[in-house]
């Protein structure tokens, strides 16, 4: 792929990840022109960003015309979260009998590193962490397909996964990750595949408590 071609995918990488964390909040407005001078690159790859952000429901255009940062969605949550759910679980059920001890190895150090990331209170080493725990599982399934469907969704559902890992309640993912672990070395792929839905389904407890309070921001 040639620097040219890649501008884009950098720009939407770039934009994506300061909206998740924040970086760029909720109503802030986004010129193509602005956005490119800060990123270095030129108005087209930007603009092709913003199409791909407005189809995740990241940004929305106003009456007007102009571009700004959406709130964060709770129904859009949802979505974002089943689908996922049942992505990890496909990609477990598919990478169970490929995974090596290296991979194993791997995925035990993604969730040491976790771990640490969640003590110390750093979100954001926690997330690419877990980010890394889980992308061993997807890269074993060797699903191609998968892996864009997560592409696709992974940035709506990242801002209520911050809120997860920000609470004491995102260290019970540390076990459930070991408890992942322990059954794919086992070759007990049914039950890592089970463990996984249990994984991604305790999220949706925090979506419920979102649901019952106040506005997402």
């Amino acid at each position: 792929m040639s620097d040219a071609s890649a501008l884009p995918d950098r720009a939407l990488r770039a934009i994506c990840d300061a909206i998740v964390a924040g970086s760029l909040p909720p109503g802030t407005e986004l010129t193509e022109v602005g956005l490119a001078a800060c990123l270095g690159v030129g108005r087209n790859p930007v603009r092709q960003a913003l199409v791909q952000l407005e189809q995740a429901d990241l940004v929305r255009v106003e009456p007007g015309g102009y571009t700004m940062v959406s709130p964060a969605d709770l129904h859009a949550s949802r979505v974002a979260h089943s689908v996922i759910m049942a992505m990890h679980e496909l990609a477990t059920q598919e990478a169970g009998s490929r995974l090596t001890v290296a991979d194993l190895d791997a995925m035990r150090r993604a969730n040491a590193v976790f771990d640490q990331a969640l003590r110390a209170d750093d979100v954001d080493a926690a997330i690419a962490a877990d980010d890394r725990f889980h992308g061993v599982v997807v890269t074993a399934s060797g699903n191609a397909p998968l892996r864009t469907v997560l592409e696709q969704f992974d940035p709506t559902l990242s801002r209520v996964v911050r809120l997860r890992f920000a609470s004491l309640s995102g260290r019970d993912s540390v076990l459930q990750h070991e408890r992942i672990v322990e059954l794919l070395a086992a070759d007990d792929v049914d039950g890592a595949v089970a463990a996984t839905r249990s994984h991604w389904q305790n999220l949706a407890v925090l979506l419920d408590v979102l649901g019952s309070g106040p506005a997402l921001a």
